[in-house]
């Protein structure tokens, strides 16, 4: 891309489908990096603000598709949109539509099928930032689909944040978003069961965060995991520092202590369940990293 035309596209008009608190954050972002921008909601009086600072108001979906080459989707999900964007008419030929909202990896690949059934091109997206965090270009958001469309109108999305693609199959950028979202609430479950463990013997929250968020995930759990992140591609698990069965017998101390104290003890069961069942499939020598050979199956039917 020349600079004559990244130029272009930093001021090139864009039009967003759907003004909830996130479409609201995305048209902001677009105009306050000089996009002309059109806006479609089912709620009109939801763009008022948006209006008021420059934003065009269609009345239609197929007007708001006119206005523009590119089109972000920001609704509920993929059944949303098709039922959206079913009064497109003719307006999604030629069109480059920019779905951002929340699914599954077969639905954003069937969504392929359906914009280019309809002569538009599609990437499909994620969001990973609060709605406040818009438009910041350290805000990442994740892109997968064509390369070619992505690498056109990169210098639009970077409008919105920091636009990164992750390749041609358009159902990476939402198994990632599931991936990091399952993460994210995996690891706000540990901390508040880990809380409230603590909390059992009248410890505050704000001195268990201290020591537990500013000090031992940065300095023991996340430096592990980044140092032995090649060893889950290389299927090495070696056990001379801790073995699986040494983790078992940590995880059923967690679930006694936690019943000791009144405090819920399912979540420490259920990792010791899998551990169990690591160390039945042959990983009892090896260490606690060897269970994502066990999520990489799918779960065992309760008998």
């Amino acid at each position: 891309m020349t600079n004559q035309q990244s130029e272009m596209q930093q001021h090139s008009p864009v039009t967003v489908i759907g003004l909830g608190p996130m479409g609201l954050a995305l048209a902001e972002a677009l105009l306050d990096h000089g996009h002309p921008t059109t806006v479609w909601n089912r709620t009109p009086e939801k763009a008022d603000e948006l209006v008021a600072r420059g934003a065009r108001r269609a009345e239609t979906v197929a007007e708001a598709v006119s206005a523009s080459p590119v089109v972000i989707i920001c609704l509920k999900d993929y059944e949303t949109v098709y039922g959206v964007f079913g009064s497109a008419g003719d307006a999604l030929p030629g069109r480059v539509l920019v779905n951002l909202c929340s699914g599954t990896p077969s639905e954003a690949a069937a969504a392929v099928g359906w914009a280019n059934g309809s002569g538009a091109e599609y990437l499909d997206g994620a969001i990973m930032v609060p709605p406040q965090l818009v438009g910041h270009p350290e805000s990442v958001f994740l892109y997968s689909g064509s390369g070619r469309v992505f690498g056109e109108h990169r210098a639009t999305l970077a409008s919105m944040g920091d636009a990164r693609f992750l390749g041609s199959d358009p159902s990476l950028a939402v198994l990632h978003n599931t991936a990091l979202l399952g993460m994210m609430y995996a690891t706000m479950n540990g901390f508040l069961h880990a809380t409230a463990l603590v909390g059992s013997a009248n410890v505050p929250a704000v001195d268990f965060a201290d020591l537990a968020i500013k000090w031992f995930m940065p300095t023991v759990v996340n430096s592990t995991l980044v140092e032995q992140a090649s060893d889950l591609d290389a299927r090495n698990y070696p056990g001379d520092l801790g073995t699986m069965e040494m983790n078992l017998s940590a995880l059923e101390h967690i679930a006694r202590t936690c019943v000791e104290q009144g405090v819920h003890a399912d979540l420490p069961r259920q990792m010791a369940t899998i551990a169990e069942r690591a160390i039945a499939e042959g990983y009892g020598d090896k260490n606690y990293l060897a269970v994502f050979e066990i999520f990489k199956k799918a779960a065992t039917p309760a008998s």
